[in-house]
């Protein structure tokens, strides 16, 4: 059988990804990458996760491999992450890390170590060209495969695409592994289990300004708008405000010129359910769908599939016009908004304006 290399992550998915592959008889191997240098704190969740994969690797009987991408995750993930904060966006890099680091420099050092398939135990289905949702709809992971291009999925599998985490699990405790029990990741991998906002103050400047309610009138003060994103609730910092109800505020806008932080309590105001919005930099998974037509889309990721109509723009083919049948909350921009037909994912694009904003 042909030579199979899966990334391992340390995790319980790629491991009984890994052992799937070896039920099916092919001969496999372990690849572990190291995304992100250890910091000043002196923390490293990738050695942990190292150690994890190691333990995996014994058990099943297979060798395991190790590479080192800090560098492009720093140029390719990392950078592109911290400037949009700065810009007032709220950005996503999963995304760009399956693009530019998981099927890209991943992918290739795996194929020059002789595989002639690469596995990852990502909740997705493929056919070597077209992505497709996995079989256990809680935990697909499409939404994070949307940038990836179509020949980047060829000589890949998912060996997860038929099964549900539930039975992941029980398959990972029936033989043993010894992470059958280990914590699923979950945020952003460079962050950890650390504080996000302190994280991201050892990178960005504090630039205080006023938060106002609709009318204008200030209501209190921030650290920074890149704390915080459109349809916050928490973290605001908030007392009680004269003449105002009990309800909760939410963020609806940012002008960054003057580091205003804009807030509302009408959970309806416009730009919390607004239905439209722009989008830029499509990246289409196979041929492009003829516009304008309907589609399904999502703005996050396990958010319910909605209808929604998608046109170019006239005056730039290259950015999207999408208007949802049912309103999603609190469209931001520097998310994504990825597109289906059915249980194919067709792809993605930055969502560059709410048109409610």
């Amino acid at each position: 059988m042909s030579l199979v290399i899966v990334g391992l992550s340390g995790g319980v998915d790629s491991a009984v990804a890994a052992h799937r592959l070896l039920e099916a008889g092919h001969d496999v191997e372990g690849l572990f990458m190291f995304n992100w240098a250890e910091d000043e704190t002196g923390y490293c969740q990738a050695a942990d996760d190292f150690k994890a994969a190691q333990a995996v690797a014994e058990h099943l009987g297979i060798v395991l491999h190790r590479a080192d991408f800090s560098q492009q995750y720093l140029d390719r993930v990392f950078q592109h992450f911290i400037d949009e904060y700065a810009a007032g966006r709220t950005p996503n890099p999963d995304l760009l890390c399956n693009r530019e680091i998981k099927f890209a420099p991943f992918r290739e050092h795996a194929l020059r170590l002789g595989a002639e398939r690469v596995a990852t135990g990502h909740y997705a289905d493929t056919d070597g060209t077209q992505l497709y949702r996995a079989a256990d709809e809680s935990k697909d992971q499409t939404y994070f495969l949307a940038l990836v291009r179509s020949q980047q999925l060829q000589q890949v599998v998912f060996p997860l695409a038929d099964v549900r985490k539930s039975e992941v699990r029980a398959i990972a405790e029936s033989i043993g592994l010894p992470n059958f029990d280990r914590k699923d990741s979950t945020g952003i991998c460079f962050i950890g289990e650390r504080n996000f906002a302190e994280f991201l103050g050892g990178h960005l400047p504090d630039q205080p300004g006023p938060i106002c309610d609709e009318s204008g009138r200030t209501i209190g003060q921030h650290r920074g708008l890149w704390r915080f994103t459109i349809g916050q609730r928490r973290g605001l910092g908030i007392g009680g405000v004269q003449g105002a109800s009990e309800s909760p505020w939410f963020v609806c806008g940012k002008q960054p010129a003057s580091q205003t932080l804009i807030v509302t309590q009408n959970r309806e105001h416009p730009v919390l359910a607004g239905s439209v919005l722009i989008a830029a930099d499509a990246n289409w998974i196979g041929p492009p769908p003829a516009l304008p037509t309907g589609l399904l889309a999502r703005i996050r990721h396990r958010q319910p599939l909605l209808n929604c109509q998608v046109s170019a723009l006239p005056d730039d083919p290259s950015r999207l016009h999408v208007r949802f049948e049912q309103p999603p909350w609190a469209i931001a921009p520097g998310q994504y908004v990825v597109f289906y037909d059915d249980r194919r994912c067709l792809g993605g694009a930055v969502i560059e304006v709410n048109e409610a904003l």
